[in-house]
């Protein structure tokens, strides 16, 4: 790689007076921008040297790859002028350079604290789902499952009991996040979410001199707590009100923590935070703010049953648009609502689910459409696995990645989407649960209205897909025209390039000399760690996930030494110690990356036994960090293992997930050509 050239052309395409900072990681130029809109995207996309790019928290980021990152950053500043910043420094900068808004540091918050959990929900979600099959009348014959087969009562009684648990104690799973979140002790805030749910109060609380159990009414209980009246409600289903209790923990605890000496401490901020929190959570949080949240889900269910249709074909025409601004991220905690007042007897459950299918399997419909008119084969790759991941209800790829470059499919898919949700609420489909917002999501539909949901799904998938194929075909066949004229122009410099190779080298040895090539073998590449191997695709960093830099495989560590995973030389090291690269001595270049943007830590609670050039042992020791020193600043640990030529190979693959491995454990496989 010329690192110059690469500097030269990434300068070009951002433009030299857009750029306000720049720093760079282990893989990527990180820098900050005055105006992201003034880039030069395809530029970038067809760049031999640019592995990908993307946008997050007010940086720009352009993948450029280990070892070579750093040359590039070192000849970017050289020419720009620019200071050499950290990337602490540097998100200073971006921090500084974004206009707060209230409203999207509002959704932010909700983002953090539902996404984490919401796993939970999908499983409880699909049980339910699974156990209306076995108990539904009339999906198999005129009597239920387990009508026709008693001896199964008792697995759909053990199934019930495991969907309905994660909603039932939704506050405390809502508080261990919030917690999280606003800095209180993970304990203490699932703490308080159980006193929210807690069965039979009264008997757990008894009577004493301050808390004596009175009931007032048919069924209401309350405390009588110096002649105060105080209702033992729960709040299971709620979200709310849990979510200020916590808040609430999270100052109270803090204060206590600056106010206390070291030797109570530990005693008695736990004690004074859990009383006080408490009791403002009965006597004034939990009354004001449940009225708060039955209030919100009564708008939205009267919303719905005003509009109906209608209402919901003009949520379907606008949510992925909605998508694009990361509002979405806070219909979760509206979710959980629905569900809990369908539960209850009122509304058709979680329409939003509803809509979201819709929406999101037409922009992966519009994605594969994109597949059969682009020439582009960097561009064909990324649709199709962008529309899988759609068709799975994950769009972002879909979205960023294909549809909104081109516009059109965009708009298309918006039009399918709209007319599906408006047949689907025509056809009053019932969603008593949440789910996957894709083709599988007919797990999570009321068993009766799966056949109404899937006709709907075909709806949008055949609107969004004919409407881009065609504008594709006709209005915009220029741009695929281009396209495919800038493959073609890129091969002939690649040819080019190739051909300059021969003829320097036939200066240089008297002879024409064939292209170095490096016969690559069959290796196997270990775990660099212990801990617990996971999909790399749902690992928090984009770069990674989406394997811009290449296969692999990621493992969430156990223990704190990083050791070498084959034998080789490494070829990168920082002084951040958060990251090594290697080349095997069979070829294979494997990146390590300890954790997820720990570079910022500068290599506080990190140590290398290593240095670049130095010849490596698999199972030697690399360097080791203090995970639980890194994880109170605030970082994911993930380790992450990629081989960064995986087009070297036939095959790349991991080889262990969602399992438990140690070092040494074969993590994933290469295949050669």
């Amino acid at each position: 790689m010329d690192h110059k050239a690469v500097a030269q052309r990434v300068i070009k395409y951002v433009g030299r007076d857009n750029i306000i900072a720049a720093a760079h990681c282990a893989t990527r130029l990180r820098l900050v921008l005055k105006d992201d809109t003034n880039i030069d995207q395809k530029g970038l996309d067809n760049d031999p040297d640019v592995k990908g790019t993307f946008k997050t928290n007010g940086q720009y980021q352009v993948i450029i790859g280990p070892g070579d990152v750093n040359d590039v950053y070192d000849e970017f500043i050289k020419i720009t002028g620019l200071k050499e910043l950290s990337t602490d420094d540097l998100k200073k900068v971006a921090n500084n350079n974004q206009h707060t808004n209230p409203v999207m540091a509002f959704i932010k918050l909700l983002s953090d604290i539902f996404v984490p959990i919401i796993p939970a929900l999908v499983a409880g979600g699909l049980l339910m789902a699974l156990n209306n099959f076995l108990t539904q009348p009339g999906l198999f014959g005129s009597k239920s499952v387990i009508q026709m087969y008693p001896a199964i009562a008792g697995l759909s009684n053990m199934i019930q009991l495991m969907s309905a648990a994660p909603f039932w104690f939704l506050p405390i799973l809502v508080a261990i996040s919030a917690g999280k979140r606003f800095g209180a002790n993970t304990f203490l805030s699932a703490a308080i979410g159980m006193i929210m749910v807690a069965p039979g109060t009264a008997n757990i609380i008894g009577a004493s001199s301050l808390a004596k159990v009175t009931t007032i009414g048919a069924y209401t209980k309350f405390w009588n707590i110096f002649g105060l009246h105080v209702s033992q409600t729960s709040y299971t289903y709620q979200v709310i009100p849990v979510l200020v209790a916590v808040w609430v923990l999270s100052i109270v605890e803090k204060h206590f923590h600056k106010w206390l000496p070291s030797a109570v401490d530990f005693t008695f901020t736990p004690l004074l935070s859990i009383l006080i929190t408490g009791f403002l959570t009965f006597v004034i949080i939990g009354p004001v703010f449940k009225a708060v949240s039955d209030g919100l889900t009564n708008a939205i269910v009267w919303l719905y049953n005003t509009t109906s249709a209608f209402g919901l074909g003009i949520f379907g025409l606008c949510y992925s648009a909605i998508v694009t601004t990361g509002l979405h991220q806070s219909f979760p905690a509206v979710e959980t609502q629905l569900v809990a007042a369908y539960a209850h007897g009122r509304g058709v459950g979680d329409f939003i689910f509803l809509v979201a299918s819709m929406a999101n399997i037409a922009q992966g419909a519009a994605t594969l459409a994109i597949w059969f008119l682009t020439k582009n084969e960097k561009m064909k790759g990324l649709s199709s696995s962008a529309c899988v991941s759609a068709f799975l209800g994950i769009t972002e790829p879909a979205l960023f990645g294909v549809n909104l470059k081109y516009r059109f499919p965009f708009f298309c898919a918006l039009i399918g989407s709209g007319i599906a949700a408006f047949i689907a609420g025509f056809m009053h489909i019932i969603i008593p649960s949440m789910g996957s917002a894709g083709f599988i999501g007919f797990l999570s539909i009321f068993p009766k209205s799966i056949p109404a949901y899937v006709l709907c799904e075909l709806i949008s998938v055949a609107i969004a897909f004919i409407l881009t194929f065609i504008y594709g075909r006709s209005k915009a066949r220029d741009v695929f025209k281009a396209e495919a004229a800038d493959a073609k122009a890129a091969v002939v410099v690649a040819e080019e390039k190739e051909d300059k190779q021969e003829a320097e080298a036939t200066e240089n040895n008297g002879e024409a000399a064939a292209p170095a090539k490096d016969e690559l073998k069959n290796e196997t590449v270990a775990a660099p760690v212990d801990g617990y191997a996971v999909d790399l695709a749902k690992v928090n960093d984009d770069v990674f996930s989406k394997k811009m830099m290449g296969e692999g495989a990621a493992v969430e560590p156990s223990d704190g030494s990083i050791y070498a995973p084959v034998s080789g030389t490494l070829t990168v090291t920082y002084p951040s110690m958060h990251a090594y690269g290697l080349k095997s001595d069979d070829g294979a270049e494997v990146l390590i990356h300890v954790g997820i943007d720990t570079v910022e830590l500068k290599g506080k609670n990190f140590t290398t036994k290593v240095e670049k050039g130095q010849h490596v042992n698999k199972g030697d020791l690399l360097g080791t960090v203090d995970l639980d020193a890194v994880k109170k600043a605030g970082y994911d640990t993930t380790v992450m293992e990629i081989l960064t030529n995986t087009g070297s190979y036939a095959k790349v693959a991991a080889t262990a997930v969602d399992k438990d491995v140690k070092h040494g454990d074969n993590l994933i496989q290469a295949t050669a050509k």
